[in-house]
């Protein structure tokens, strides 16, 4: 598949996918646990948003890039979204509070993965270096404490459910450090 088929198909899957994470069914599923909500749900819509970054015309494409060099003004947004929607109390009040719902529907794909759909390509080897590093580090510093920590965090799940996303998230983040590993050793992080 060519790129050009990509990025026309890009925004039909976005859509699709948005969809069938609004389906209440599905959502309710991915919501029942710590670990779904946190490590299947939330990148599911952050792809939604990166995928939609294809559907932007290249004329405001190349106005955001402007303001956006070398990816770090979107990857600054990513960040700041991120931090806050892996907060406890933030999950919690998603499943809970149907504003905070309507919040995290929106405000992941377009403060998370857009901006990271939009700044990837202009980032450069160390900004990608620094961003997987922290997002390896941040994975390893979550899922030690929601793994030690002798008291529930989200009032919605109990703690052994915490305790198993947070084995998850140390799995992940020793995954992406090898991953990392691998690209310094044998690749570039400038190349897709």
């Amino acid at each position: 598949m060519s790129t050009a088929e990509r990025q026309r198909l890009a925004p039909a899957f976005a859509v699709a996918l948005f969809v069938a994470l609004l389906l209440p069914p599905v959502r309710a599923w991915l919501e029942s646990r710590m670990s779904l909500q946190m490590l299947v749900q939330i990148p599911l819509l952050i792809t939604v948003g990166w995928l939609l970054s294809a559907a932007l015309p290249p004329r405001l494409g190349e106005g955001i890039a402007r303001w956006n060099r070398h990816g770090i003004s979107s990857l600054v947004l990513a960040s700041l979204a991120g931090m806050f929607w892996m907060l406890p109390r933030s999950l919690d009040a998603a499943i809970g509070e149907p504003w905070m719902a309507v919040a995290k529907f929106a405000s992941v794909p377009l403060l998370i993965g857009l901006p990271l759909g939009l700044g990837w390509p202009h980032m450069g080897f160390v900004v990608r270096g620094v961003f997987l590093l922290e997002l390896t580090a941040t994975f390893f510093r979550l899922g030690w404490l929601y793994l030690v920590s002798p008291i529930r965090l989200c009032n919605n799940y109990l703690l052994d459910d915490q305790q198993r996303a947070g084995e998850a998230m140390l799995v992940i983040g020793s995954l992406l450090l090898a991953g990392v590993a691998i690209k310094l050793l044998w690749g570039r992080f400038d190349s897709t």
